[in-house]
């Protein structure tokens, strides 16, 4: 797992004056909001006696511990003790910066001084004219991140997994085509003259045979982004054509819940169906079917490496995406233990 990284702890819709609790690279975490509406995340253990103070209740701006009401500030520093006007040096939880953006609050876990907002990866034609938001319901899938990394950047098996929404076995042969650089990575093929998949049948409305490209980007280690264009075959595939046919940008943010599981937020943004509010039920309704489906797989692929002490046994042409992804993140730990980070910095 990698520290020094932005990851979305939750939408900020979930955060309120009720504490919520949440377990980010197997650190429990409290967040709530001040008074003004402004978000704080704390580590989610009193100091005295280690009850999480998610079980206490927020008070003004300070969350209060259930058991013997100490209360800590934004800060993370007790600021009441009952019965006792000394308040011990040592009655202090860690702090966890947080930015709002996107409709999501992001946490940053690594060191405090190193959380630089530009960091975080930019979302498409958020809230462009012509452009329709879907923030997704909230995930938790039961398995290792890196297995949804892989499984993120791995465009065949679409066909396989997801034969009902955006499967298409038109693309089942087409080969792979990878690119790299330093921040992202990308898998990507176009599927030409061909019969469009269900989902894009019902909302583009097309009369014959389509292209449709899908491009897997992944930026290390937290952040994929899926373009997905389906469009009138025969035509230049430009930008301008592009935006012309069904296009959408669908992210997902995984947040490593523990070795076993992962929080899993998506969001999509597209250039159809803007203010057709039956369209847009559907859509959700068909794309937590799709992630759950990959859920499934996923929990199943983690049960089975448990017992097995395994990844994989044998290596595809198809994986040269998701080993890659993997590799960069691989890189960005051993930059993190090169550099004498520490694995845990809340205690």
């Amino acid at each position: 797992m990698v520290r020094h990284a932005w990851y979305v702890l939750a939408w900020s819709s979930e955060i309120g004056r009720t504490p919520l609790a949440r377990r980010v690279l197997d650190e429990p975490i409290v967040a709530f909001r001040k008074e003004d509406g402004s978000p704080v995340a704390l580590l989610d253990r009193c100091a005295h006696r280690l009850l999480p103070l998610s079980m206490g209740r927020v008070v003004g701006d300070t969350i209060e511990c259930g058991y013997h009401g100490l209360r800590y500030d934004a800060a993370g520093t007790c600021v009441h003790v009952p019965g006792q006007s000394r308040i011990p040096s040592t009655a202090c939880v860690r702090h966890f910066p947080l930015v709002e953006r996107y409709g999501a609050t992001w946490i940053w876990m690594g060191q405090p001084e190193e959380a630089d907002p530009d960091r975080i990866i930019p979302v498409q034609r958020f809230e462009e004219d012509g452009w329709a938001v879907v923030w997704g319901d909230y995930q938790r899938h039961g398995s290792h991140y890196l297995n949804i990394v892989e499984n993120l950047q791995d465009p065949a098996h679409t066909t396989f997994v997801h034969p009902r929404t955006i499967g298409n076995p038109a693309s089942s042969d087409v080969p792979i085509l990878i690119e790299e650089e330093d921040d992202f990575i990308v898998a990507y093929r176009w599927t030409v003259d061909a019969e469009p998949p269900p989902a894009d049948r019902v909302n583009g409305k097309f009369a014959g045979l389509t292209d449709r490209c899908q491009r897997y980007i992944f930026y290390p280690p937290c952040v994929s982004r899926v373009d997905v264009v389906t469009m009138d075959a025969g035509q230049a595939h430009t930008e301008a054509n592009m935006d012309r046919g069904l296009r959408a940008y669908s992210y997902k943010f995984l947040t490593p819940e523990s070795d076993q599981s992962t929080h899993f937020f998506w969001m999509h943004v597209r250039n159809f169906g803007v203010g057709d509010a039956a369209l847009e039920a559907r859509l959700v309704a068909a794309m937590s079917a799709t992630f759950e489906e990959d859920n499934v797989v996923v929990t199943a692929i983690q049960r089975e490496q448990d017992a097995t002490g395994k990844r994989q046994h044998t290596w595809l042409a198809i994986d040269t995406g998701p080993t890659r992804a993997r590799r960069k993140i691989e890189k960005l730990a051993e930059a993190e233990a090169d550099a004498g980070l520490p694995r845990h910095v809340s205690a």
